[in-house]
């Protein structure tokens, strides 16, 4: 009976070890933290394919300014605008990056590498997809 009480012990505070230790928002030093893991563009279809353009969000969770140094995009998408000017704490900034989804059926996968002073860095943001032919009509045999 003594054994599961320490065990029951031991467990709540190897619990309460780790969820304050993740609960810890900022960094020390720069830290670049994306708003979202990635963006999915889900199913297109080839007569409905959009501008593919997307706003790449993501914050500085550090102490110190965060400073980026270059952005990069694979594979013809095109970097068209991004922060210059230190990021502070708690501050955030954009990526804006665009690129054309050719009409066939394929797998989108792209990716926006940026370079900072963030420990971590590089820091690198993935849009994935899939493009297929044209959406087919469901149609109702009850009628």
């Amino acid at each position: 009976m003594k054994t599961i009480k320490y065990l029951t012990a031991a467990v709540f505070f190897m619990i309460a070890s780790l969820s304050t230790a993740t609960s810890q928002h900022q960094v020390d030093g720069p830290s670049l933290k994306f708003d979202k893991e990635r963006h999915d563009f889900g199913t297109l279809y080839i007569n409905e394919l959009p501008d593919a353009k997307v706003d790449v969000e993501f914050s500085n969770n550090g102490t110190e300014p965060l400073v980026l140094s270059n952005v990069r995009a694979c594979c013809g998408t095109r970097v068209i605008d991004w922060p210059k000017e230190p990021i502070m704490p708690g501050e955030s900034g954009t990526v804006k990056v665009q690129f054309r989804v050719p009409p066939r059926v394929h797998n989108i996968s792209r990716t926006v590498t940026i370079m900072s002073n963030a420990p971590n860095s590089p820091n690198v943001f993935r849009m994935v997809g899939k493009v297929t032919d044209q959406k087919e009509e469901i149609i109702d045999s009850t009628e």
